[in-house]
């Protein structure tokens, strides 16, 4: 990796960091696990663990209403440590990626049984913790601890590859941008850094339609345009096929916990065949039904996940079943968006 054209004087780099850092100091986002620059408070570390396990994958304004919830509920890292596994799965529907639910959890748990309820201060001491990753140990111990840790994230990814005009695309740029981003890295003020350098990526250096001619750092920018970064070709995303099952009794929906593990684990859903390369035949789906009934068909639904795309035809039936799990209509906003959806169409809704 190659950064010597790109290389700054210190005294460059000073005079951008302060441009920034000035930026942020009027532009903050006021969000709720943030507190503002210079309050002289420094941010809850378990707030800023959960906001940025949230926001993974997803966004601030979809990300918020989650973070009240769960900080409503369950207060503290120890009162989330000592939520049942249904009810925190049962909140996080919606947010995706359930996995990072069950980490969430093995994480609070760890740190209320190992470190007193307290969570560690350091990013070694964060990284092992269950579930815990480069990227979320490094943005707690910046922003709740205010080490001067290397935080990239694809705002800052999207910052970087602009200001330097970095020509390798994504995803191999990864190494070099965050490269390109510990150089920027100070002991001074190190949780507002990376809190301004999100804020910048995330509303000014947008990813269409970049702001340029407000950005503080226009002056030190080498490529001011949204060609940045580049990207390689997409590969094809696999299509799979399965069928739900949505079996009725009155008001009520017939649903099956997942296994723990693997792709939506431990979830609420309709019941489902496997999910295969193949489409299913009506006689190879009634076959492995999960009871039997006078099953028909009620439509179907397209759902993409990272890396594959779903389509999941809907069967329909009435009947009192052994064995299933009975919930109101009104509850199945617990389930999964892609349950949800499989049973909105089936219903009719």
């Amino acid at each position: 990796m190659a950064l010597s054209c790109i290389a700054q004087p210190m005294s460059d780099v000073a005079a951008l960091r302060a441009r920034l850092l000035a930026w942020y100091d009027e532009n903050a986002r006021a969000l709720p696990w943030r507190v503002p620059p210079h309050s002289g408070r420094r941010a809850d570390p378990y707030f800023v663990w959960l906001s940025e396990v949230m926001l993974q994958q997803t966004t601030v304004p979809h990300a918020t209403p989650y973070f009240l919830t769960f900080t409503s509920r369950w207060p503290t890292v120890s009162a989330l440590a000592a939520a049942p596994d249904a009810d925190v799965m049962a909140a996080w529907a919606g947010l995706g990626y359930y996995a990072r639910a069950r980490n969430l959890l093995a994480c609070a748990r760890a740190v209320a049984a190992d470190h007193g309820g307290v969570v560690p201060d350091t990013e070694e001491g964060l990284r092992a913790l269950p579930g815990v990753g480069a990227y979320t140990a490094a943005a707690v111990a910046a922003i709740a601890f205010d080490r001067p840790a290397n935080v990239v994230d694809g705002n800052v990814e999207r910052v970087m590859a602009r200001l330097y005009a970095v020509e390798t695309p994504l995803p191999e740029a990864k190494p070099e941008l965050k490269a390109l981003a510990a150089r920027l890295v100070a002991d001074d003020r190190p949780g507002d850094w990376a809190q301004a350098l999100m804020d910048l990526g995330a509303t000014v250096c947008r990813p269409k339609s970049p702001l340029c001619t407000i950005c503080p750092l226009l002056a030190d920018c080498a490529a001011c345009s949204d060609a940045y970064p580049k990207k390689s070709p997409k590969a094809d995303r696999p299509r799979r096929h399965g069928v739900a099952w949505l079996l009725t009794k009155g008001g009520k929906v017939a649903l099956v916990r997942r296994p723990p593990k693997g792709l939506l684990g431990g979830m609420l859903a309709l019941p489902t065949t496997d999910w295969r390369a193949m489409p299913w035949t009506d006689a190879e789906a009634l076959a492995v039904a999960p009871v039997s009934a006078a099953w028909k068909g009620a439509g179907s639904i397209e759902h993409v996940f990272t890396h594959f795309a779903l389509t999941l035809r809907v069967m329909r039936a009435e009947s009192d079943a052994p064995d299933v799990e009975w919930t109101d209509r009104s509850g199945l906003e617990a389930m999964p968006s892609v349950f949800l959806k499989a049973a909105r169409v089936g219903l009719g809704l």
